[in-house]
């Protein structure tokens, strides 16, 4: 029995996929996420699949948290963009050794606490959106978070900037207004206006010390970021598989060859030892998984005719959720190799 069909998680995102995420994605796409599926997500122990076991956690393994991204993306998009926030900070947590490390990994490890994440901007430099400097026993951020997903569902955020020496700081924040944070009304978009994203104005938010997870030089932590980048992700896969589940055995078949071999390719890159090798290859699986989502889920709207034009059709939300997908994390080198690959490059 391999990791991917016998680990417990699995039964639990199964269950939560399809006794709350599939029955209800088409209604929480037009009116947006609700609190019960974040307490249900919480109480599920998935927001722990990667953390570790001395705080609460699962430790799975990659394999197993890859196919419950898989798994919740299929099911709801939205639900699963805002509690894939969470990882991420859970990731910086375990590897930290500043205090906040003792206060907030257990919690979060638990599900007790989701947590946000206020990073994408810090991909703009040598532009700072938010810029950090010292102030009293902690630090003050100002400047605007252009995308923050989950507000109204987050616990708390790690919210991300940039000091005057080139560092990258990252410090937790409770997701609520208060001073120094306002949040703008939440944006609507093509897909997943559902997530609830919204734009931070910083004007002198000020954090504690003991609030910081991560202190570096930018030139240190972009390496990180940009290996985070070059693979295809898991939700990719699961909206593909969702989109060949609405078509008929003969039309599916084919495409469900290009996804196991494409997918198996995605994760063996990812598994690999020297993340930053091998750029050229993972960028060219990363467009061909692409292809294969936009095929499937146009697939599905034309097997579904007319009523795929429905905005309560599944076989749209589908394909506007792949839209988003595109530009999801969307680097310059990601996009130059994806516009590449579209013209035939």
């Amino acid at each position: 029995m391999t990791a991917t069909t016998g680990h417990p998680l699995l039964d639990r995102a199964h269950r939560l996929a399809t006794d709350l995420l599939i029955p209800e994605a088409e209604r929480v796409d037009q009116e947006g996420v609700p609190t019960s599926h974040i307490e249900a997500v919480k109480r599920s122990g998935l927001l722990g699949a990667g953390a570790p076991v001395a705080y609460g956690g699962s430790d799975a393994p990659p394999d197993v948290v890859r196919r419950i991204a898989e798994i919740l993306a299929g099911a709801c998009c939205s639900t699963w963009f805002v509690q894939t926030q969470h990882h991420t900070p859970v990731q910086i947590l375990a590897q930290s050794e500043l205090p906040v490390r003792e206060r907030l990994l257990g919690l979060l490890s638990r599900g007790e606490l989701m947590s946000g994440v206020a990073y994408a901007h810090l991909r703009s430099y040598p532009r700072v959106p938010v810029r950090v400097r010292r102030e009293g026993g902690g630090w003050r951020f100002d400047g605007t978070v252009p995308w923050y997903t989950g507000w109204g569902l987050n616990d708390v955020m790690l919210l991300a900037g940039v000091t005057d020496g080139g560092e990258a700081l990252l410090a937790f924040a409770e997701a609520r207004v208060q001073q120094g944070l306002r949040a703008s009304e939440p944006m609507r978009l093509a897909a997943l206006t559902a997530a609830r994203t919204v734009s931070l104005e910083l004007t002198g938010l000020w954090l504690p010390e003991d609030s910081v997870a991560l202190r570096m030089p930018y030139e240190r932590l972009a390496p990180r970021d940009r290996a985070r980048t070059l693979n295809a992700g898991p939700a990719v896969f699961g909206l593909t598989e969702a989109a060949l589940s609405l078509l008929d055995a003969q039309t599916a078949a084919p495409l469900t060859a290009r996804l196991v071999d494409v997918r198996r390719r995605a994760y063996a890159l990812a598994d690999h030892p020297e993340p930053l090798e091998r750029v050229a290859e993972r960028l060219a699986v990363r467009a061909e998984a692409f292809e294969v989502l936009r095929t499937a889920t146009t697939a599905a709207v034309v097997a579904g005719g007319g009523r795929s034009m429905a905005v309560t059709s599944r076989a749209q939300r589908l394909a506007r959720e792949a839209l988003f997908l595109l530009v999801q994390g969307q680097t310059a080198e990601t996009r130059a190799a994806q516009l590449r690959a579209l013209g035939g490059a």
